[in-house]
């Protein structure tokens, strides 16, 4: 893709996030616009930097490691980063990728559906089992239960 189509995106991405941050936890977009765009920018530089480094890491890869740095002791503006950052709930991002990763396999419902209704069940019932397995421990070891 072209750095016109993936600034597109990410602006769609920003509007999406900025709506559930507001909807889903009420936060007012003036407070979440600094971390919505600190996200653009680490997102739209990780993808310059894998279209230029010779290394081939994935792309979410390079974004995680532009955060890390942005946010680490050594950065001069790590404060506003996480500040900014923190503004921003978790799952309002996870809303638009969840919504993405629904249109991605839209194309490929029939070779979905080819793997029969019981794969399909199976598959689902034990995601969704050991996603509440998960969670549930992690919230009695973090104490929010």
């Amino acid at each position: 893709m072209r750095i016109q189509e993936w600034i597109f995106l990410f602006i769609v991405a920003s509007c999406g996030i900025a709506l559930a941050n507001f909807v889903g936890f009420q936060v007012g977009l003036i407070e979440s616009l600094p971390g919505i765009g600190i996200l653009f920018v680490l997102s739209l530089c990780g993808v310059v930097i894998s279209k230029v480094l010779p290394i081939r890491l994935p792309i979410v890869a390079y974004c995680s490691l532009l955060g890390l740095l942005a946010a680490s002791p050594l950065s001069f503006c790590r404060e506003f980063v996480i500040t900014s950052v923190n503004q921003i709930n978790f799952t309002a991002p996870l809303t638009m990728v969840g919504a993405f990763a629904g249109i991605s396999i839209s194309d490929q419902l029939k070779e979905f559906a080819a793997q029969g209704w019981k794969m399909i069940i199976l598959v689902m019932t034990g995601t969704f089992l050991g996603s509440a397995v998960v969670a549930q421990i992690m919230l009695s070891i973090t104490g929010a239960i």
